[in-house]
């Protein structure tokens, strides 16, 4: 089953306002991915899996030079946006339209557990970066599923149908040989977990040599 015949017409934070869990996932995802990838003056950048609201691009917009984002939905004002080419769809098939070697960073954060073709994502994350470019990427292990699922299907505090899309959960065993798999090399490859432990993340640097699916 590809992403695109799940049939997801939504995106995380569109509708309904987030509750305070989510606000502190959130800011904890991008406090990592902030201090990890920076500097980002100047470069060229794509978040895909954005979320209707991109707060991740909205805060590093003024710096950048532009920003690509993707999502099943986005909002108007960010598809206006002179820096942003807002592309709606689903991932990995909108990846497609996203140039080789065009971006200095790609974020993918709290995305793949969400996605039946993540090898697809990753490997289309490594083409479209430039040579010296950097990926991050972020997902909840295994040890998160229960607190996930507690707060939406328990207490209410998350939206139960996110929980209900994830596919897998990734420790770092997990998630770094999908990134060998993508063509990134080992020594370019920093995997580890955060957020307590309940979250992996990785960032991969892409080097001249080329990989792909295999």
């Amino acid at each position: 089953m590809s992403d695109s015949e799940l049939g997801r017409s939504t995106s995380f934070g569109q509708g309904d306002g987030l509750t305070y869990v989510d606000r502190l996932g959130v800011w904890l995802s991008q406090h990592k991915a902030l201090t990890q990838v920076a500097p980002w003056r100047g470069k060229d950048v794509g978040d895909f899996g954005c979320g209707f609201q991109a707060a991740l691009t909205r805060r590093i917009l003024p710096e950048v030079a532009s920003a690509t984002i993707a999502d099943v939905a986005i909002a108007p004002d960010l598809k206006e946006h002179q820096k942003v080419r807002a592309i709606e769809g689903t991932l990995p098939e909108v990846l497609s339209k996203v140039n080789d070697a065009s971006l200095d960073i790609v974020l993918c954060v709290a995305v793949l557990e969400h996605l039946w073709e993540p090898d697809v994502a990753l490997s289309e994350f490594h083409r479209i970066l430039r040579t010296g470019g950097v990926c991050f990427v972020t997902v909840p292990t295994w040890l998160d599923k229960w607190p996930l699922e507690f707060s939406a299907f328990r207490l209410g505090l998350s939206p139960p149908e996110e929980m209900n899309d994830h596919k897998r959960y990734y420790a770092p065993k997990d998630l770094w040989p999908m990134l060998v798999r993508a063509g990134f090399l080992p020594q370019d490859i920093r995997c580890r977990r955060h957020k307590f432990g309940l979250h992996t993340f990785a960032t991969c640097r892409r080097r001249e040599e080329t990989g792909g699916l295999r």
